[in-house]
């Protein structure tokens, strides 16, 4: 099914499957080791991971171009910093032994905050990473516990300075904004907690309450109050006021960085249209078009993995229609806009119409959202492909 790579930047990215813990608003294909029992460990997970992707390297070899180095590299899940510094240590030289990284290539790997520490930061720094991305969600100790987060609230910040000590040079705190019992002050001490950490990437993501989760299910049986729209877009305005004034500009809607060099050019490749390799249970690729997606549970992954093939559970080769699609949903949401030639003519005509309200302006040849459009991205969209 595969044709051709796409001519955009190729990156890789790496699921790790563990959890020491399930949070309760999680959806994410990750396993505790009680609920995976004796079915699958870490080990079995890195050796199925090693073969994976030395199947991918042989499928690529076949493909009309040449396969191109690897741009970025992001560690995912899961909690990756389960696997301690020599874990990850060893997740890259699996990658360097089946494909080419470019030089000044972008390594990230996410943490929790519990399962690191200065010794873990200096291993993996030493064995390549440049950039961490650390869960901190909120500074209020009632709100992480209503997240079914275990780390204390100071320990983010601890972590992210440490990293910072060690010689990581991008470091990335993610927040979550808009759980039930949240205060303005709980946000603002998030902020503060934010900007004294010294990093130059935040990520703030309003709380989806995902069906099939604990917090869906509380929230179903009145136990909590489901997210307040007004509440959130407030939220919101006040991160990227404080977050701005601190000198991290929005390039995403729900990310900001203190420069171009600290954005996240693994993320921007998804949102560019690239190309990736999606490695580990669950993981999604895309090719030239072509999207694929992995068996979720890590037995199964293993064993496909055994047959020599790519163990996938599912293909489709996008149309011309879907890729429209995407481009609009995906580039609209970056600071740099949509290019307004890549819109059909009704998408044009829609464009006059958002502008209109207010929503988006004309910066150049590009379409780009204001304030207000940013807190109702999903609406402008749905504007432009109408």
């Amino acid at each position: 099914m595969l044709r051709d790579f796409g001519g955009g930047p190729f990156g890789i990215y790496i699921h790790v499957p563990f959890c020491a813990t399930r949070c309760g608003y999680c959806d994410f294909n990750t396993y505790t080791a009680g609920e995976l029992g004796s079915s699958s460990s870490p080990q079995s997970w890195f050796e199925a991971l090693k073969g994976e992707l030395a199947t991918a390297a042989r499928e690529f070899d076949g493909l009309r171009s040449a396969v191109p180095a690897v741009q970025t590299v992001f560690v995912g899940g899961g909690t990756p910093s389960l696997l301690g510094g020599d874990g990850l240590a060893g997740v890259l030289d699996a990658i360097r032994e089946n494909f080419t990284l470019a030089p000044g290539a972008e390594v990230t790997t996410e943490s929790n905050p519990e399962s690191t520490s200065a010794e873990f930061f200096d291993r993996i720094r030493a064995a390549g990473y440049n950039r961490v991305s650390l869960g901190m969600q909120s500074a209020a100790q009632h709100v992480l516990k209503i997240l079914d987060r275990t780390h204390t609230p100071g320990r983010a910040v601890a972590a992210a300075k440490e990293a910072r000590a060690a010689g990581i040079e991008h470091v990335n705190l993610d927040l979550i904004y808009g759980t039930p019992g949240e205060t303005d002050a709980d946000l603002d001490a998030s902020l503060d907690a934010v900007l004294s950490a010294g990093v130059d990437h935040v990520s703030a993501y309003s709380l989806i309450v995902e069906d099939g989760t604990a917090l869906a299910r509380r929230v179903r049986r009145g136990e909590l109050p489901a997210p307040d729209d007004d509440v959130l877009a407030a939220r919101y305005e006040r991160i990227d006021t404080r977050l701005a004034a601190a000198g991290l500009e929005w390039y995403e809607v729900s990310n900001w960085a203190a420069s171009d060099a600290a954005r996240c050019r693994h993320n921007l490749g998804y949102w560019d249209g690239g190309d990736w390799l999606g490695a580990g249970p669950g993981a999604h690729s895309h090719v030239g078009g072509v999207r694929w997606w992995n068996v979720k549970h890590p037995a199964r992954y293993a064993d496909r993995v055994t047959t020599g093939a790519l163990p996938a559970a599912g293909w489709e080769s996008l149309t011309p229609e879907e890729r429209y699609t995407e481009r609009v949903m995906l580039t609209v949401r970056l600071r740099t806009g949509l290019p307004l030639a890549d819109l059909d003519a009704g998408g044009r005509a829609a464009a006059d119409r958002v502008i209109a309200d207010g929503l988006a302006e004309r910066a150049g040849d590009h379409l780009i959202l204001t304030g207000r459009g940013r807190l109702l991205a999903d609406g402008v969209v749905r504007t432009l492909l109408s």
